[in-house]
């Protein structure tokens, strides 16, 4: 009987494997962005001589506007411009009218330290610090007049922006802060400014605490002892045991400084010095923020 042939049957003969393809390399999106990288593609092209630069102009060599009567029309829009190259040249005439034109400068001042303490927030440092530049003049200019309470309110904005900015890493534009808040401290009366500044002296940035009581210092130092009776003597004491114990050392420094201008101011024509001083802080003080406070004068 013949076999009958089975179909599923096992081959007799294996079939030769499939020859392995090579592979093909698939570069990832981060081995891309590297190689673009050493290709130079993702790197900041250097500027060419076409390309916008921002000038830093101090102010003594900022020059007269040609026609302020005119330029003057279009400043608040300039300042609000979208284009930042636009809106540091005219930061730059805010500071030439400021410096050379005042008189058409103040009917706006108010708008214009709004618009500056807003360019303050600008991430880009070149607006940020010519903003900066433009406050400094406008203290100079202006001084006393920006406690008017037309410009009061304003002027609050700035001073915060200020301080914030003075606290900042970025060197260049913490050391430009600073300066404006000195051009501020030294055009400004002590007293009114010392009421603005009392109120960062408890921020709870401890940078900007320290910023302020170093402004605060300064203005206690150009008082005397009325001017430090309107504001509060004991006040001005609670301030300088709070900032004693303060984590940084500008803010530690301020406090001693303070404490300082109110015990010579406060025993200017007394004859007992100290015992006059030992009992003014255990009036006003706890005992043990009296006793950092009488360690701070030495007789």
């Amino acid at each position: 009987m013949a076999l009958r042939p089975i179909d599923n049957a096992l081959p007799t003969t294996t079939p030769e494997r499939p020859k392995k393809q090579p592979k093909i390399a698939v570069a990832t999106q981060k081995q891309q962005d590297r190689a673009a990288a050493d290709n130079g593609e993702n790197q900041v092209p250097l500027p060419s001589s076409g390309d916008a630069t921002v000038d830093y102009v101090s102010s003594v060599n900022l020059k007269p506007l040609s026609d302020p009567e005119v330029q003057i029309q279009s400043l608040i829009e300039d300042l609000n411009s979208k284009n930042w190259i636009k809106v540091c040249e005219s930061l730059n005439n805010a500071r030439r009218f400021a410096v050379f034109h005042s008189p058409l400068l103040f009917p706006i001042l108010g708008n214009i330290v709004l618009v500056v303490a807003k360019t303050m927030k600008n991430p880009r440092s070149a607006l940020c610090k010519t903003a900066i530049m433009a406050a400094a003049d406008i203290f100079n200019a202006f001084g006393d007049k920006l406690l008017d309470p037309e410009t009061s309110d304003a002027v609050d904005g700035l001073l915060l922006q200020l301080l914030l900015k003075a606290s900042q890493d970025k060197r260049f534009v913490c050391e430009e802060a600073d300066r404006a808040l000195g051009s501020m401290v030294s055009s400004m009366t002590p007293l009114p400014l010392l009421q603005k500044l009392r109120v960062y002296v408890s921020h709870k940035n401890l940078r900007v605490r320290a910023k302020a009581a170093a402004s605060l210092s300064t203005c206690v130092s150009k008082m005397g002892l009325e001017e430090m009776e309107q504001f509060g003597l004991a006040e001005l004491i609670e301030v300088a045991a709070d900032l004693l114990n303060d984590r940084l050392p500008e803010a530690r420094d301020a406090a001693r400084s303070i404490a300082t201008d109110v015990y010579e101011a406060l025993t200017k024509d007394a004859e007992q010095k100290m015992e006059l001083w030992q009992s003014f802080c255990q009036s006003k003080l706890p005992p043990i923020h009296a006793l950092s406070m009488l360690k701070i004068v030495k007789p």
